[in-house]
């Protein structure tokens, strides 16, 4: 239900406006009651509707698609930023159900909106909720854009006198926007198109010949649902896994990492499959386990993606990856001839090269993870389905897979630390670390180390060790790599020891 302006009023009664509204990596994102109120969504809106008025692309119309998940109130702020662009004279197109993130980015692209507008905040904790803008292209907005957004709050972009609960909006329209007043407001599907342009992507008969038995972990998110579509009629076996709508996400973030994945990993310890899929709470990441409930990381989807896209489809193209990606890629690059970019973490870097049109595969250690050929956006959903294709391709399980790159390249084990570390300390670490970073790394010489993006050290022996501080909450993330788990738990205690002040060295 789209809320009048009587709600709207009531809602800055019981939640005052609070000016703390930054974007950081992927949209703004905060407490739902604390900062993340209707009021807060109103302003947001408003400016952003500012911002597209003064300065709307070339060809796209007067027209905003917005997407929400399924966390709490989500379909309400998404109806209360629907009726700020509509009294700014946009035409909305509002989805008519929680929907993945990639589905409102190609919904952007589809209909030549100035931009789009998803309510979530992906894998974040229940208690966050979050606004994403999207491009007209149908990337995330970048810095500039999010910047000139900020600007606007509070500083021009005045609701229309219309009262907005004095004209009733049509929760399913004609093939036409119906207008009533200032609004302009239409439901749609926007999932869907999606998913058919997914199968689209996909070998649905290299499925249909390997009859695989796959379960998918929705980690209750906007996931759930959609491979039972996108795997019809190719015979693959599929179980649902926490498919059911929970505002609370079962108590655990809807983060696709290993120690999310306990209560799936112990049932597939019981009930063997093939693969195991599992998506974000917006859909738009994907992590993966194999049929016996062994968590996959990130870096081996992405690579075996890779080998895959390269090996038996054929194709070809630059590969770009955010920095704290496996250093597997650039050696798979190398074996394959193709050009490797490094760029900052947050995905409207990497959409920012995917749109150049060169790129084959652009990914994050985050399991985001965008084609050529699609959205210059990540997409969970499509990332899953090409993983499936490669299974069948490939013939052997998973794990044979991943011995084989092993076989070719040596193995390379990855390991994070997310610790509470305040923001406003974040600036006087990494220049600490960068001025004076660690001369060794597991008694093997530092030779490279780069701080475009926190900081990044290299040794000589491919082992490395990152710092970079949470665009989306007050986190330190501490990640590394090195030939074995033991290894990469070592530099974990020695990056720890560098935040406490010490040299890291052993």
């Amino acid at each position: 239900m789209i809320a009048g302006r009587g709600a709207a009023a009531d809602a800055r009664r019981v939640h005052p406006v609070s000016s703390s509204i930054r974007f950081g990596t992927d949209g703004w994102r905060a407490v739902i009651a604390r900062d993340f109120t209707f009021a807060n969504v109103a302003r947001v809106a408003r400016a952003t509707a500012a911002h597209w008025s003064a300065a709307a692309p070339a060809g796209a119309r007067r027209r905003v698609v917005i997407g929400f998940d399924r966390r709490f109130l989500s379909d309400a702020f998404a109806a209360a930023a629907a009726e700020e662009f509509a009294a700014a004279g946009f035409a909305v197109l509002l989805a008519a159900e929680p929907t993945p993130t990639p589905a409102v980015s190609l919904a952007v692209l589809r209909h030549r909106a100035v931009g789009g507008v998803m309510l979530t905040a992906s894998h974040n904790p229940s208690e966050f909720n979050g606004y994403k803008l999207k491009l007209a292209s149908g990337a995330p907005a970048g810095a500039e854009v999010c910047a000139a957004v900020e600007a606007l709050l509070d500083c021009g972009g005045k609701r229309s006198a219309t009262p907005l609960s004095a004209a009733p909006v049509q929760p399913k329209a004609p093939s036409s926007l119906r207008s009533a007043g200032a609004l302009q407001i239409r439901r749609l599907d926007l999932r869907t198109p999606h998913l058919r342009r997914v199968r689209e992507l996909v070998d649905l008969a290299a499925l249909r010949r390997a009859r695989l038995r796959v379960a998918h972990d929705a980690m209750h998110g906007v996931g759930a649902g959609c491979f039972e579509v996108l795997l019809a009629g190719t015979g693959v076996r599929l179980t649902p896994r926490r498919a059911a709508h929970d505002c609370l996400f079962g108590g655990v973030a809807p983060e696709p990492i290993a120690r999310n994945y306990a209560a799936t990993s112990a049932w597939l310890a019981r009930h063997p499959h093939d693969l195991c899929l599992v998506t974000d709470g917006d859909a738009d990441r994907l992590g993966a386990m194999d049929g016996r409930g062994r968590p996959l990381s990130t870096h081996q989807v992405i690579c075996l993606l890779l080998d895959h896209l390269v090996r038996s489809r054929g194709q070809r193209g630059r590969v770009v990856t955010a920095l704290t990606t496996t250093s597997l890629v650039p050696k798979l690059c190398a074996e394959h001839g193709l050009a490797h970019t490094e760029v900052s973490v947050g995905f409207k870097h990497t959409a920012a090269e995917l749109a150049k049109g060169d790129v084959l595969l652009g990914a994050e250690e985050s399991g985001g993870i965008g084609f050529a050929g699609h959205i210059p956006e990540r997409d969970g959903l499509l990332a899953g389905m090409i993983l499936l294709e490669a299974v069948a391709a490939a013939g052997i399980s998973v794990n044979r897979m991943i011995a084989a790159l092993e076989r070719r390249f040596g193995p390379h084990r990855y390991a994070r630390l997310d610790a509470r570390f305040q923001v406003e300390r974040r600036a006087a670490l990494m220049a600490r670390l960068a001025a004076d970073p660690p001369a060794r790394l597991l008694r093997s010489p530092v030779e490279r180390v780069q701080t475009f993006d926190g900081v990044k050290c290299t040794a000589r022996d491919g082992s490395w060790l990152a710092f970079r501080g949470s665009g989306t909450e007050p986190v330190l993330r501490i990640y590394a790599e090195a030939d074995s788990d033991a290894k990469a738990a070592r530099l974990l205690e020695a990056g720890r020891r560098l935040v406490a002040g010490g040299d890291g060295t052993e």
